[in-house]
């Protein structure tokens, strides 16, 4: 992995099932093992992975989970809350249905295990206030880490979570944020 521009990097994680091997909207193999046609933004071919998109969902343990929209304003606050009581710096963080988006400076370039204890974290959270009764945790494993390159792609990435608010998400701000509550 390189080196992120000044420690910051930019983070997406999806909820459990949201994405999965074979989608028709195009899926990747962890770390790329196989070569799949396609992406969300270029599909394969309509029926081209069925089987194998079919197989995916037999092998799910329990139903898709959704962030209802009256969830997520609590979900994205108590992501950065978490994170910055860990000491780390979060610009901007966007929930919606099915996934997370923060952008973040780790210092210790460990973008994935942070957010692994704040996803861990908000799943209990939204058990002990009874938030939610379903069966199993609220996150899919893993998530991605980009490291930013630049100001500039630091400044696309935040425009581009921003975005997501005009699209449902609840967003998370810096510059509307309190200082994080004790621990």
């Amino acid at each position: 992995m390189t080196r992120a521009w000044n420690n910051w990097y930019h983070v997406t994680a999806h909820v459990y099932g949201s994405w999965l091997h074979g989608d028709p909207r195009g899926w990747r193999a962890r770390h790329h093992r196989d070569h799949v046609e396609g992406d969300y933004k270029n599909p394969p071919p309509a029926g081209k992975y069925d089987r194998l998109f079919a197989y995916s969902k037999s092998l799910m343990q329990r139903e898709p989970v959704h962030i209802e929209r009256e969830m997520r304003k609590f979900v994205v606050d108590a992501i950065a809350d978490r994170l910055r009581r860990n000491g780390i710096e979060v610009l901007i963080a966007s929930v919606d249905e099915k996934h997370l988006h923060l952008l973040g400076r780790f210092s210790d370039h460990q973008p994935s295990h942070w957010v692994g204890l704040a996803k861990k974290h908000v799943s209990h959270l939204l058990r002990q206030d009874g938030l939610r009764e379903d069966a199993g945790g609220l996150w899919a494993k893993g998530g991605r880490a980009e490291p930013i390159k630049d100001r500039q792609h630091q400044l696309n990435s935040f425009r581009y979570i921003l975005a997501h608010g005009a699209h449902g998400a609840a967003l998370w701000r810096f510059d509307a944020a309190s200082a994080p509550s004790n621990p």
